[in-house]
C-alpha cells in the first residue's frame, strides 16, 4: 500500500466536512445551486492563487504551449458532470443527511471507478475487475445497505 493513503483519507474527510458545509449554505440562501456556484467560483479563485504561488518562480506554465487543440472535446464536459454532482450533493443533503448521502456517493465512486479502471477508460491505469474486486463491491453495497438501515 503507498504512503500517500492517509492524505487520500483526508481528503475524502475534507469533501464530507465541504459538502455539509455548503449543504447548509445552500439551506441558508434558499438554492442549493448557488451555494454549488459560491464553491466553484471560490475554489477557482483559490486554485489561480495557488496556480502563480508554485510557479511564481519558475513561471513553468505556458499558456501558449498548452495543445489545447489536440484536448479531446468530450474532457472539457467534465464540468457539467462536476457541477450536477455537486450541486446534486447540496440539495440532497438536507433531505438525506451527510452520512447517508455521502455514503451513496462513495459507493457510486467506488464501482465507477472500478468500471474506468478496468475498460482503462480516459487513459487511467487498467486494473482488471477480479472475484476479489466484485466481493468487495458486494460487500460495500452490504456495507451502504447496513449502514442506512434505519
Amino acid at each position: 500500500m503507498s504512503i500517500l493513503w492517509p492524505l487520500a483519507l483526508f481528503a475524502g474527510s475534507c469533501i464530507a466536512v465541504q459538502a455539509a458545509m455548503n449543504a447548509r449554505l445552500g439551506q441558508i440562501v434558499n438554492n442549493a445551486w448557488l451555494a454549488t456556484g459560491y464553491a466553484f467560483l471560490s475554489s477557482f479563485l483559490l486554485v489561480i492563487v495557488l496556480l502563480y504561488l508554485f510557479n511564481a518562480k519558475t513561471n513553468t506554465i505556458h499558456w501558449l504551449q498548452i495543445p489545447f487543440s489536440s484536448i479531446p472535446w468530450y474532457l472539457w464536459l467534465s464540468c457539467l458532470l462536476s457541477a450536477f454532482g455537486v450541486g446534486s450533493m447540496y440539495w440532497l443533503i438536507p433531505k438525506m443527511g451527510v452520512g447517508t448521502v455521502m455514503s451513496y456517493a462513495l459507493t457510486g465512486q467506488l464501482i465507477m471507478a472500478m468500471l474506468i479502471s478496468h475498460f482503462a477508460l480516459f487513459e487511467s491505469p487498467q486494473k482488471l475487475i477480479s472475484i476479489t474486486k466484485l466481493i468487495g463491491a458486494l460487500l460495500l453495497i452490504i456495507g451502504l445497505v447496513l449502514l442506512n438501515k434505519d
